[in-house]
């Protein structure tokens, strides 16, 4: 897994040619900006980033991704099975079971940790960063879907009551649901305030 370096006008112009010369996307390889491009009158400053394949199918990191997950449960006394949802990248694992919110935490934080774990020590078997989520039960989806409905029912009590509403503290990810659901709203628009582990997302009425 060489790195590869390129240069062109622009950050997204060299990501583009890396996929071209790779034949893979942008998904499947890690980008490192070395330098950002900039424009000038009279002579720009190209962009520069260091790009590398993440581990190939070849190498069938499904299979290392599930030993390493099932070595983790084993440590921590926890019985699951294990399922993938598919063989591509990016790989989704589904731990299903009984008694597992053990796994999955208050507000899902010990399920953020252990996907972390996961992908570190994946990252340092492959020698390469890869994309991988891990669910249990399905809770993810189920959460995905209540905070979907939650942003919706929300966005129409700040329409009737014309005052902006503040969800409780949200990791990054559920943030971003929020913030997705309500991306195209008419009359309502989302932000982020507070600071690490107290973010979260403020809903109000759009200015005239």
């Amino acid at each position: 897994m060489e790195e590869l370096e390129i240069t062109a006008k622009t950050v997204e112009e060299a990501t583009e040619e890396a996929e071209k010369r790779l034949g893979i996307g942008r998904d499947q390889f890690e980008t490192v900006v070395v330098k950002e491009g900039k424009s000038g009158i009279f002579r720009g400053e190209e962009a520069v980033i260091r790009v590398k394949p993440l581990a190939s199918l070849e190498k069938d990191i499904v299979k290392i991704a599930i030993e390493v997950l099932e070595n983790l449960l084993r440590l921590m006394g926890v019985t699951g099975a294990i399922k993938a949802s598919s063989g591509e990248i990016p790989i989704a694992l589904d731990i299903e079971g009984d008694d597992l919110g053990i796994l999955i935490g208050r507000r899902g934080q010990t399920l953020a940790c252990l996907q972390y774990i996961v992908r570190l020590i994946v990252a340092g078997r492959l020698e390469a960063w890869l994309p991988l989520s891990i669910d249990i039960c399905g809770y993810k989806k189920r959460r995905r879907d209540s905070l979907q409905k939650l942003a919706l029912r929300l966005a129409e009590q700040v329409k009737l009551r014309h005052r902006a509403m503040t969800l409780e503290p949200m990791p990054p990810d559920e943030r971003r649901i929020i913030h997705l659901a309500l991306a195209n709203h008419p009359e309502v628009v989302t932000h982020s305030v507070g600071e690490g582990e107290d973010r979260k997302v403020v809903i109000l009425l759009k200015r005239d």
